[in-house]
């Protein structure tokens, strides 16, 4: 069945979602300010006649146009995001979905968020990507398999919303110290602890939200980790070889930017996990970079020797 979707935001992944829809469905895009492809005149008229809209945008101006829209969605539309950060207040998407959605001036939309290994230009390419789908009315999941249904967009229905939102979020930390690494020399056997350290972390950030432990072993979390943290187009493997080499004007990004909302509103005990302190400690003052390192390492294997 076709469907009247409504992508806002016309980046790079709001272009690779045009490319996956378009020809099938009634593809129509709003993108700052101006209804670039559609009917309707305004953001208003194409929210009102839309069937899907997803948010192509980063987390940011979510809570600001999801309140905007509210109003004007149709009762039975599902709103989307794949937005994978924390806004100025250290709100998932999913938390302020769930704050305009469902709070209790609203009128109930469904919403829901899609996570995983979905690199823009790979998805423009025609290759495939890979995605959890987490909606908040598990009957929408119709909806969903009929828009990706025959494109190289792989969608599995998955639960725990707040679990997986947090595991797509926090990989970008763990992704900038698989660039260290790999800067460093440190071989792919360090690669494979990373991997394994990553997830155990993850697991347990997961939990003290109150999510499932296994949730991280999914696209939304090892996928997307190893996509992030091997590929050298990554943003955040290349902010870590940066780190390393001493090239700190520029140290930015969706991880660096998690780093700062978790320590600003103390969002879960950071310091009891190794590797997001490492992360943090470098990022923070990089010109410790290779002490922190060796400090990390020493303490591993002094660990690992009491083990045994």
């Amino acid at each position: 069945m076709k469907l009247r979707v409504l992508i806002l935001g016309y980046g790079e992944m709001g272009h690779a979602m045009e490319f996956l829809l378009e020809g099938r469905h009634d593809v129509r895009i709003w993108n700052m300010g101006t209804v670039v492809k559609g009917l309707g005149a305004s953001l208003e008229a194409e929210v009102s006649d839309a069937q899907v809209v997803l948010f192509c945008l980063p987390v940011n101006p979510h809570h600001e146009i999801a309140r905007h829209i509210e109003p004007y969605l149709a009762q039975d539309s599902l709103c989307l995001t794949i937005a994978k950060g924390l806004d100025e207040s250290g709100r998932t998407a999913a938390q302020i979905f769930e704050n305009v959605f469902d709070g209790i001036f609203a009128r109930k939309h469904s919403y829901g968020v899609v996570y995983g290994p979905m690199i823009s230009e790979e998805l423009r390419a025609s290759l495939y990507g890979f995605a959890d789908v987490v909606l908040s009315d598990t009957a929408d999941y119709t909806v969903i398999d009929n828009l990706f249904r025959g494109s190289t967009l792989v969608c599995q229905q998955a639960s725990d919303m707040h679990g997986r939102s947090w595991s797509v979020i926090l990989k970008n930390v763990y992704a900038i110290l698989f660039g260290m690494a790999d800067e460093l020399k440190l071989g792919k056997n360090m690669r494979g602890h990373l991997m394994v350290a990553s997830i155990a972390e993850l697991s347990g950030i997961v939990q003290s939200f109150g999510g499932q432990a296994h949730t991280p072993y999914s696209y939304a979390g090892l996928g997307d980790l190893v996509s992030t943290g091997t590929s050298e187009d990554s943003h955040h493997h290349t902010l870590g070889r940066h780190l390393v080499l001493g090239e700190w004007s520029d140290i930015s990004g969706e991880g660096v930017h998690t780093l700062q909302m978790v320590e600003k509103y103390q969002l879960f005990d950071w310091r009891a996990y190794p590797l997001f302190s490492l992360a943090r400690d470098i990022v923070i003052a990089p010109q410790t970079l290779r002490e922190r390192v060796e400090d990390y390492l020493k303490e591993l294997r002094e660990t690992e020797s009491c083990a045994i």
